[in-house]
């Protein structure tokens, strides 16, 4: 029986790929709570009991709750970092929406936010 070794992301390489979303303004790809869910991370830090969240606006996969249409401001989402599998980086557009709905209460913390970031144009090679 041969041995399949499987990447197993540790919590350090899910925070560097989510810094470096932030950091670009570039889509995401996981599966959270078992759902794969398509995403922008807009904020990256610690909640009030010093937990790593991020706070993201989910654009596309599947939801608890149910997605609405792409600019609601009811597709925000705070994301437990930990919970996070098969993370990956996307090549495409940066999706966002007016009112974040729970800015104050998901990450508290900040070590990155990327309306704190310079505006980046990825069709203009920036």
């Amino acid at each position: 029986m041969g041995v399949v070794e499987a990447k197993i992301q540790t919590v350090e390489d899910m925070y560097r790929l989510v810094w470096t979303a932030v950091a670009n303004k570039q889509p995401m790809k996981a599966v959270y709570k078992e759902l794969p869910r398509l995403f922008c991370p807009h904020r990256l830090g610690r909640n009030q009991a010093d937990q790593l969240r991020v706070l993201c606006y989910q654009y596309g996969g599947e939801s608890e709750s149910g997605l609405a249409p792409i600019g609601s401001p009811a597709n925000w989402r705070c994301v437990v970092l930990e919970k996070l599998r098969a993370v990956e980086l996307l090549q495409g557009s940066w999706k966002t929406a007016p009112n974040h709905s729970r800015p104050a209460t998901c990450v508290i913390q900040t070590d990155i936010d990327a309306e704190d970031q310079p505006e980046r144009d990825p069709q203009k090679g920036q």
